[in-house]
């Protein structure tokens, strides 16, 4: 019974961190899809005006919302 009561831990923890991801992803996703809204509709882009100072966390940020897409996708054709 113990053995059972550990795989179900692993597998629930594991689900979690999956769901985690998922959240994460959806947010940089929308992030993303928010700000180049902004750019057709107002030519304002939102991640530039609030990180233009740093212009290297500005290239992570886009590099990671381009990651969150590919993520979304791999996880759309996964289920």
């Amino acid at each position: 019974m113990a053995a059972r009561k550990k795989s179900v831990t692993k597998a629930t923890s594991g689900k979690m961190k999956m769901n985690s991801m998922m959240m994460l992803s959806w947010i940089l996703v929308t992030v993303g899809a928010l700000n180049w809204g902004l750019v057709g509709l107002v030519r304002v882009d939102l991640v530039e005006s609030l990180l233009g100072s740093w212009p290297a966390l500005v290239q992570i940020v886009y590099i990671l919302i381009g990651l969150s897409g590919i993520y979304s996708l791999w996880g759309m054709f996964m289920m």
